[in-house]
């Protein structure tokens, strides 16, 4: 399992949100670049970049920032935040981002997740399929939906997505833990790489998604209040049960 250390990015700074909540921000560094290379420097396998303000607006804000990262580091980013086109998807590819993570426009356009999958390969992008209560919500989690988080999962997979981000709101930046039932059900049901983000509090935590089978787990206010030091959660991320079956031969 993948431990991807989160960086969201509000008005320049490196901040984290309680719930999705723009109301309840907390400023964790003004220096998003130094913050990049300090998980890359811990073993971070690759970086989760987040626009809020771009989900927010539906324009990319933070071109400028994205881009110093990319350039300063040699781990892969995937970024998402207000990526509703297919040109703003490809822009950010030919940029050096090395996936693109599609959420409103997977509900509301699908065809561009489609057109950006036949472009540039399924595997550089990731739909975030972001729910509450069991609905996905859309426009940087403002605004409710009527799609459920398994439906649009369904309906991802139809279109040849193979990865998915999925995100309990309610749980994000409030550590209390990680929804293990629908990652399970996710990735059980649909076949498809899920990657797991929401309420990590603990290195325990961490332990338990592994038999879940998700593929990643993306890790944000419990890193930056020092709940999860980045190196113990990759060694936990990593740990094998003796004698179990689950595992298989992917690892």
């Amino acid at each position: 399992v993948e431990v991807i250390p989160a960086i969201d990015l509000r008005g320049g700074r490196c901040v984290r949100l309680h719930q999705g909540d723009f109301a309840q921000e907390t400023i964790f560094s003004d220096d998003p670049v130094a913050m990049a290379r300090q998980w890359q420097e811990q073993g971070g396998p690759r970086l989760h970049l987040v626009d809020l303000d771009g989900a927010a607006t539906g324009e990319p804000a933070h071109l400028e920032i994205i881009s110093a990262i990319v350039a300063a580091l040699d781990t892969p980013v995937q970024v998402g935040g207000g990526i509703r086109t297919a040109d703003t998807a490809r822009a950010w590819l030919e940029a050096g981002v090395d996936r693109v993570v599609i959420g409103t426009a997977a509900v509301r356009n699908p065809g561009m997740v489609q057109e950006v999958c036949s472009s540039h390969g399924s595997g550089r992008v990731v739909v975030a399929v972001d729910a509450r209560e069991g609905m996905v919500a859309v426009q940087g989690w403002q605004e409710a939906s009527e799609v459920s988080a398994l439906e649009l999962a369904h309906n991802m997979a139809a279109l040849g997505v193979v990865r998915l981000l999925y995100t309990d709101i309610s749980r994000d930046g409030t550590l209390s833990g990680p929804d293990l039932d629908t990652n399970t059900q996710l990735v059980r049901e649909t076949g498809m790489a899920v990657l797991a983000s929401g309420g990590v509090s603990s290195v325990e935590d961490i332990r338990q998604l592994v038999p879940t089978r998700v593929e990643g787990v993306i890790v944000g206010r419990a890193l930056y209040t020092g709940a999860v030091a980045l190196p113990e959660a990759i060694e936990a991320a990593t740990e094998r049960e003796e004698g179990s079956d689950w595992w298989g031969d992917g690892g």
